[in-house]
């Protein structure tokens, strides 16, 4: 009897405006508590600010302001996913950071025809869980900012 060997994939899971989104786990570097951030002057909307991270200056990316979500609640700090772009570290703010899943390519799907088009643009696809879709973010999309002003 030969059996069909499938392939998993493993995603850090974080919320962001209560979407659930996983992040591949070998582009994960750190996860961060929340951060003291310098605003940089002049940057655009989706750049936080730059924070320090071992004595490295990381810039940290508002993923809410990134998708063009309303802004987090005064008070609520979030938390950091430090990833790694263009050999450039990166910190994407999110909401919280959850677990860490492994799921079988065998149930990754294409992004919905009526998801919204910013939305594609930084997803890879989703997965159905049991309770809700998790978005499988692309990382290198996402940090392509210069690229979404210019949309």
């Amino acid at each position: 009897m030969t059996e069909a060997i499938t392939q998993n994939s493993e995603f850090v899971t974080v919320t962001v405006a209560k979407q659930l989104f996983g992040i591949p786990v070998l582009t994960v570097q750190d996860i961060l508590g929340p951060q003291r951030i310098t605003r940089i002057p002049l940057a655009p909307a989706e750049v936080a600010g730059a924070l320090n991270l071992r004595g490295r200056i990381v810039t940290a990316i508002d993923v809410r302001s990134r998708l063009h979500l309303t802004a987090r609640a005064a008070g609520d700090e979030g938390m950091a996913v430090v990833v790694e772009h263009d050999q450039e570290l990166y910190s994407l703010l999110v909401d919280s950071v959850g677990d860490v899943l492994s799921l079988s390519e065998a149930k990754f799907e294409p992004n919905p025809s009526t998801l919204d088009s910013l939305w594609r643009e930084v997803s890879l696809g989703i997965y159905r869980l049991k309770s809700e879709l998790m978005m499988v973010l692309d990382v290198d999309r996402l940090l392509s900012i210069d690229r979404a002003i210019a949309a």
